[in-house]
């Protein structure tokens, strides 16, 4: 890996106290609901990310929704940490998303159309691998925030960025430019706040997925899916739709649970 992206890496901050409490409260068996809602209460940063995803269009929940208890009970123990650990890792790593072309703000609405295509098609497959992607699809962009400010560093943002506009497969460009992917960068940054093995590898092998170990595939083959339909410079496009879905086929998904996900979540991200 290139010098100056571990360089990055090595130097990132610890994880907030909150983030690190909430990841604490779900891995306890003996925890509850809440539980987490007394950890989310101490960090305002957290509650607002909180209410404005669960007032979000792309969660279709029927009512208002206005308090801490309301949204984690909605969301559940799974969802809730992702959402809270996804804003706060943004918030960290202080984005500067302009090589990719979007604002921040873009980016993360990117990672949070991925994280509800992800729930949306697979609570209609296993709802516990349905929690474990979503967390994975909610972060799996996160690396493009060091490769964006490495290419700025290296005064190339200006030729990235037009690469990357016209980019159908933009790995092939990250890779061109830093000899790194947003994989295996989110891989790296992941590896370094000690997350689990295989979190790490589903998101690691996301690019590449016949190359991940057995247990891991169905999990990286997902991934790859959903930002092949929702990718950082055409989310639901034409061709990206196609071929995400022509992916699924040759992994043997059912297509229309899948294309009823797509259609749901494209749907709402207009609003």
């Amino acid at each position: 890996m290139k010098s100056s992206i571990i360089d990055s890496i090595k130097s990132l901050p610890p994880l907030p106290k909150t983030v690190i409490d909430m990841q604490r409260v779900c891995n306890d068996p003996n925890s509850s609901i809440q539980d987490l809602v007394k950890t989310v209460e101490h960090d305002p940063m957290i509650v607002a990310n909180l209410l404005k995803a669960a007032n979000s269009p792309l969660y279709s929940f029927r009512r208002e929704i206005n308090n801490v208890a309301q949204a984690v009970s909605l969301f559940g123990m799974s969802m809730t940490r992702s959402i809270g650990l996804g804003n706060s890792v943004r918030k960290l790593l202080n984005v500067d998303m302009e090589p990719y072309g979007v604002s921040s703000d873009k980016f993360a609405e990117i990672s949070s159309m991925q994280a509800a295509l992800m729930y949306k098609w697979y609570t209609q497959i296993d709802r516990q691998k349905a929690d474990k992607l979503f967390l994975a699809a909610f972060l799996q962009e996160t690396g493009k925030i060091i490769i964006a400010s490495d290419v700025i560093q290296e005064d190339l943002a200006t030729n990235f960025k037009s690469d990357i506009e016209m980019a159908i497969d933009i790995s092939k460009v990250e890779f061109s430019y830093v000899e790194e992917t947003t994989a295996t960068v989110t891989a790296a940054i992941f590896t370094h706040w000690n997350f689990d093995k295989e979190f790490v590898e589903m998101i690691e092998y996301s690019d590449a997925p016949d190359k991940a170990p057995d247990e891991i595939k169905e999990f990286s083959t997902a991934l790859n899916i959903v930002k092949t339909i929702i990718p950082i410079n055409n989310p639901f496009g034409e061709h990206g739709v196609a071929f995400g879905l022509k992916k699924a086929e040759a992994a043997g998904y059912d297509m229309d649970k899948l294309q009823s996900a797509v259609t749901a979540i494209s749907e709402t991200s207009r609003l």
